[in-house]
């Protein structure tokens, strides 16, 4: 996809809270928040007069999230699939969205279990996979 602009209906800011690190068993973990604007472009037509943050763009949090926050020697990562995503409570504007990730893999595939919660607690369960294309990373 060399020359591609990648394009996302997500306006708001990835923060990293907690920057990758391992444990002893090859996990890789880190943390990042991205606060839901009044202006995020989806909120008008999802739904009008009661908005909800659209369960496509809670994982592309996560999606944003995962490139934030590759873990410790991967290179470019892609976004290769999305493996399951799991909705448990609606995400509101102005909720500050919390997502705990977790990588494992390596050797050209990882996978990124995220855990997405909001101030009433959990809202998603995310695994993604991305595939390494090497080089430098995002």
């Amino acid at each position: 996809m060399s020359g591609v602009r990648q394009a996302s209906p997500v306006v708001a800011e990835v923060e990293v809270v907690r920057p990758p690190s391992s444990d002893d068993r090859g996990r890789v973990s880190a943390a990042t928040t991205v606060t839901v604007g009044e202006d995020e472009t989806v909120l008008p037509g999802h739904y009008p007069g009661f908005p909800i943050f659209p369960g496509v763009c809670v994982i592309e949090c996560v999606h944003l999230s995962g490139l934030r926050t590759p873990p410790p020697g991967a290179g470019r990562l892609e976004l290769s699939g999305v493996d399951s995503a799991r909705f448990l409570s609606p995400v509101f504007p102005g909720d500050r969205v919390e997502v705990d990730l977790t990588w494992t893999g390596g050797s050209g595939t990882w996978k990124c279990a995220a855990r997405v919660t909001t101030v009433r607690g959990a809202a998603a369960q995310v695994r993604l996979f991305f595939t390494d294309r090497g080089g430098r990373a995002a």
